[in-house]
């Protein structure tokens, strides 16, 4: 993957198009440094390119953990049980002030100020109209995943589709309800993957295709719970006959074997100096561990929690692959901690790594499309099982069959064990339980464990609505109930 080189001019171009920090507070965009800009196919081509720097950002990437796993079982913070940002999910007392839930809210919205730019231009620009075809549905494919984290996160999010040139205008969005932004996700994600070409060669690996807007498309309809839907469309990713998966599991995380055949869409960083660099290894090693971990240090975030570790099977390979609970410290003293490993590299300078972040594997298609199969019906001797276990067999795991797994809610519980360790720190476990409706009881039964500050509840299944936002716009934008 090379859409990782954005020119130096792209990136500033996209500064100035974009959102400022509060979505609603927005400065005019320069119609002037626009319209001078996209002239061209090769201008198309940069902006698109360019698109893509947009997901490294802190609200979509780099911050993905404190959402998808602190807030769930699986990690806790560096310092849990102090007042802290990151302490505020993984106990829940979640401030509207909580500089996550504005980073998170900021990220995507200007991420889709520049997604809505290209798509209004790109109309009037001659060329190849193969190319327009493709560029327009990698814009598509990347303004609905955004939106999804956006309903995922918010529920009820505002629906904004084309640029907005005049502050005055943004003071007339409120809220859409999240099944109209839902239907604009599926609306994208169609039109992305009949644009889409099967694969990429040379520089454009890495982009987004045809499999990986159907993969995402048959997770928006998973948890929508149109199982159907998603069975056919999970279905046709694999018919596609392009993704596979690796025979050993530590080889899915290498970085010198980034975008293989397991891959279907991952967040591009690239090493070497070039703030492209991915910080996880950095920030996931043990506080205070020194170069004995990981060159220049760690910050102790995302901790593995001892429930995880006790959640895998006897002989289950990933455990090890995916977190340790010591190291060996410079002085050869063994120094209890647990610690993510799934994403470990040697950085180039601090937070400067190779890894790729991944968003869809093949494994996780392979899992959604049994769980979908599942609740469209369970059957002792049905393709659910066949995919269950192609996944339980590279763990070095015995398969299940009907005897462990006798009917369809012993097969969800199966399947949101297989999920939890297969796919553990991508930032999926929160999302899981929530979509399944464990996350309340589940997480409850733990209060203890986990030492919630108060008994969650279904207003707990979305996050608030950043502060600023309302103050913005009282009008318009209203509080998620309960915070």
């Amino acid at each position: 993957m090379k859409i990782y080189r954005i020119l130096a001019s792209v990136l500033m171009l996209f500064l100035v198009s974009s959102c400022s920090q509060q979505f609603l507070d927005l400065k005019p965009i320069s119609n002037a440094t626009t319209d001078n800009f996209y002239k061209t196919g090769d201008d198309i081509k940069n902006a698109v390119s360019g698109s893509y720097a947009a997901l490294q950002a802190d609200g979509i990437s780099g911050n993905s953990y404190v959402f998808g796993e602190i807030a769930s079982d699986n990690t806790i913070p560096v310092a849990s049980g102090s007042i802290t940002d990151q302490d505020e999910f993984d106990r829940f007392y979640i401030k509207t002030t909580n500089p996550y839930i504005s980073g998170r809210w900021n990220d995507c919205y200007s991420a889709i100020a520049r997604f809505n730019t290209i798509l209004d231009k790109v109309d009037g620009i001659t060329m190849d109209a193969t190319l327009k075809s493709r560029y327009i549905g990698e814009v598509k494919f990347l303004r609905g995943w955004i939106y999804f984290i956006l309903v995922q996160t918010y529920g009820d999010v505002p629906l904004v589709t084309k640029p907005i040139t005049n502050p005055d205008d943004g003071y007339a969005y409120t809220r859409n309800p999240k099944t109209e932004v839902y239907a604009q996700i599926e609306k994208d994600l169609s039109e992305a993957e009949a644009a889409l070409p099967a694969t990429y060669t040379g520089i454009d690996v890495g982009r987004a295709t045809k499999g990986a807007a159907k993969s995402m498309l048959g997770k928006v309809y998973l948890t929508q719970k149109k199982y159907t839907q998603a069975v056919a469309k999970l279905k046709e990713v694999i018919d596609l006959n392009v993704y596979a998966i690796l025979p050993s599991y530590a080889d899915v995380f290498k970085v010198s074997n980034k975008n293989h055949k397991e891959s279907v869409f991952d967040v591009q960083y690239k090493s070497g100096g070039s703030a492209e660099g991915n910080p996880w290894p950095n920030l996931f090693a043990p506080q205070s561990s020194g170069n004995s971990v990981i060159a220049f240090s760690g910050n102790g975030n995302n901790q593995p929690t001892e429930d995880l570790y006790k959640a895998y099977e006897a002989g289950d390979v990933r455990r090890d692959i995916s977190m340790a609970i010591s190291y060996v410290n410079a002085s050869g003293q063994v120094v209890p901690a647990n610690y993510v490993k799934k994403y470990f590299d040697t950085p180039v300078t601090n937070n400067d790594n190779g890894n790729n972040i991944p968003v869809i594997r093949y494994a996780d298609v392979l899992l959604m499309y049994a769980e979908s199969l599942n609740e469209v019906g369970y059957q002792p001797t049905g393709e659910a099982f066949t995919y269950l276990n192609q996944i339980r067999s590279r763990a070095g795991l015995k398969a299940k069959t009907a005897t462990d797994i006798p009917d369809q809610q012993s097969f969800r519980l199966a399947m949101e064990q297989e999920r939890r360790v297969e796919l553990a720190f991508e930032c999926h476990r929160w999302y899981d339980l929530v979509r399944t409706g464990r996350a309340v009881p589940l997480l409850n039964s733990k209060k203890d464990q986990i030492r919630l500050v108060n008994v969650l509840t279904d207003n707990n299944l979305v996050f608030p609505v950043p502060q600023a936002q309302i103050d913005v716009n009282k009008d318009k934008i209203k509080q998620n109930p309960g915070y």
